[in-house]
């Protein structure tokens, strides 16, 4: 026998899954979202930490990220692969031009998502906490229509 679907529990009889390339989209969606997440948080962060102390050393780093240094220096090695960051010995390490644009677009969505957070009462930390996960996820029309709910309240 079947197990019960949470619809079938409620008697709710008209669920039905969509199209198989549909669903096949959505999940694909999800899946290069979480490859990406993880180069845009390590952007975000070096920018910032660029931005407020002039260096983004490895051991800095997997400190805020609350990994471990090999995990750091890998993902930065992947950064480099991609073109987003340099980095010089005993310097720490550097965004390019794409990895700085990545950064910003990265931080701009990240304020957008906790603004509309805020706004629909979240507690501060509590925004910014689901922030970080959300901001990968969502789409562009669904970023324009959180500015868009935004700017009608104020």
């Amino acid at each position: 026998m079947p197990p019960r679907t949470e619809a079938a529990r409620r008697g709710d009889s008209t669920v039905e899954l969509p199209a198989e390339p549909t669903q096949a989209q959505r999940f694909g969606k999800a899946r290069t979202a979480q490859s990406t997440a993880l180069l845009e948080d390590y952007a975000e962060l070096i920018a910032d930490l660029l931005a407020t102390g002039g260096e983004a050393r490895p051991t800095d780093i997997a400190r805020r990220l609350g990994v471990s240094h090999a995990t750091a220096i890998k993902t930065i090695a992947r950064l480099k692969r991609e073109g987003l960051a340099t980095a010089r010995p005993y310097r720490g390490v550097f965004l390019t031009e794409a990895g700085e644009t990545l950064a910003a677009r990265v931080k701009a969505r990240h304020r957008l998502v906790v603004d509309l957070l805020r706004a629909v009462g979240v507690p501060a930390e509590a925004a910014e906490q689901d922030a970080e996960g959300i901001e990968h996820h969502v789409s562009d029309a669904t970023l324009q229509a959180f500015s868009r709910f935004l700017k009608a309240q104020r």
